[in-house]
């Protein structure tokens, strides 16, 4: 996700529309009430009402925004699997529906490029965000990672029934203990065999991208960052690894971008490749890859 949402915007077009006009009705892809009644899991939402729906509801509860089209047929797949979601969270959280032709400002606030595209507001602020149709499974990662990170910001709701526990995958626990005993690429293969036998298990596939990573930068000597040469393509994605490792990820992203300033074809290829698979070990709404990406494009075109 891109840029801010722009608050003021959206707050003087409701006032106006108030003035102007009664809230419109919305034929949604999931169909059921419009209401956004306190006790509403799922709702509709327009500029005129995004400030009291979205934004200042998610100071006290976790708000999902879908930010949908009736032509695009991705749209149709996504908002049921979100809508059945929220009905089964107890109130834990509530999905916001957005027409981006009837609200395009609201579109426009949150930096949309394409449609479906789903985000999660903590507190007034986006937390997290994907784009496109997303299985159920993969969906309900991306929630429980959310609650991980940023439940602490979100009071109780009342009367909202308490996630069950899910119980340990042994798999998992076993993967996990090689990985905390330091045994990296036991952890890895163990991992591996997991995502390899369930292609929707979001944390298996996400550690193996960490662990791989983290096996490929310790295997880099520290005094590449230093001594690559310019032109030397492999030293300089060596010396980003070596960057991301000590925690320095805008300087190892800018490293691989000054190479892909200086390269073409194959190598340019691969140094795109390279930044992108970085990308990927954090939160697409990180500040730091948000303005990587932008970089990206200015190096590219």
């Amino acid at each position: 996700m891109s840029g801010a949402v722009d608050l003021a915007v959206l707050k003087e077009r409701a006032e106006a529309q108030r003035l102007a006009e009664s809230r419109p009705a919305s034929s949604s892809p999931t169909g059921g009430d419009a209401g956004a009644g306190d006790g509403a899991a799922v709702f509709d939402v327009t500029e005129v009402d995004f400030e009291e729906q979205i934004v200042q509801r998610s100071l006290r509860q976790l708000v999902v925004v879908d930010l949908w089209a009736a032509w695009a047929e991705p749209s149709s797949q996504l908002s049921p699997i979100l809508a059945k979601l929220a009905q089964e969270s107890g109130g834990r959280w509530v999905l916001a529906r957005v027409d981006v032709d009837r609200s395009p400002r609201i579109a426009q606030a949150f930096g949309a490029q394409s449609v479906p595209m789903v985000i999660a507001l903590v507190a007034g602020q986006p937390v997290a965000a994907f784009n496109g149709a997303q299985p159920e499974e993969q969906i309900r990662g991306w929630l429980d990672d959310i609650f991980a990170k940023a439940g602490h910001l979100l009071p109780e709701v009342e009367g909202a029934e308490p996630a069950p526990e899910p119980e340990a995958d042994p798999r998992m626990v076993a993967a996990e203990e090689l990985m905390n005993s330091g045994d990296i690429d036991g952890a890895l293969d163990a991992y591996r065999a997991i995502a390899a036998l369930e292609p929707d298990n979001v944390e298996a596939a996400s550690v193996v991208r960490n662990l791989e990573f983290v096996s490929r930068a310790q295997s880099h000597d520290p005094a590449v960052v230093t001594n690559a040469e310019p032109g030397d393509v492999d030293a300089q994605l060596a010396a980003a690894d070596v960057l991301l490792l000590g925690q320095r990820p805008e300087a190892a992203f800018d490293r691989i971008i000054d190479v892909i300033k200086v390269t073409r074809d194959e190598e340019r290829g691969r140094a795109r490749a390279r930044l992108l698979e970085l990308f990927e070990l954090f939160d697409p709404a990180e500040p730091f890859v948000v303005s990587a990406r932008r970089k990206l494009a200015t190096a590219l075109y």
